[in-house]
């Protein structure tokens, strides 16, 4: 899978169903085989990753020591809800109404591509998200990648 970018606006039809759109579906390739995984995300969307995205985020949750605590709470805070998908005959995908309600989407959607996942968000939650935008984002930039080295830099 190449990195995932762009956002595009869909509606959901009465029954939750979802059409991909076709700039998105030319860039998951492995959908129309192995299928997705939709689970919630860390606030109130949803996230859409193919499945062997997620199978890499179960693999990382394998090597937490299940006898803790909070390993387990996370474990199963985070995969709770977590539903395959599978793309009809039309390229559509039926999202889980149980998810649906978590993320407070009725009809109007924005997916949001993120690196390797993409954010299904209600369309008015999104705007209201984007238009609180921090004004220090440069600061935010700063911190977040400032730290980072560049791949190959001398040390």
């Amino acid at each position: 899978m190449s990195y995932l970018t762009g956002e595009f606006e869909c509606k959901l039809d009465t029954k939750g169903r979802m059409m991909i759109p076709a700039g998105l579906k030319k860039k998951l390739p492995e959908a129309e085989s192995e299928g997705l995984v939709i689970n919630r995300g860390f606030k109130k969307y949803l996230v859409i990753y193919t499945k062997k995205e997620w199978d890499k985020k179960l693999d990382e949750l394998n090597k937490l020591n299940q006898y803790e605590s909070k390993n387990i709470e996370f474990i199963r805070y985070f995969t709770r809800g977590a539903t395959e998908l599978t793309l009809d005959n039309t390229g559509r995908i039926n999202l889980p109404k149980l998810l649906l309600d978590y993320a407070n989407i009725d009809s109007d959607v924005v997916l949001t591509c993120q690196i390797n996942k993409i954010e299904v968000w209600d369309k008015e939650a999104y705007r209201t998200m984007i238009d609180n935008e921090p004004d220090n984002f440069a600061d935010l930039a700063e911190e977040v990648m400032g730290s980072k080295r560049r791949e190959g830099a001398n040390e």
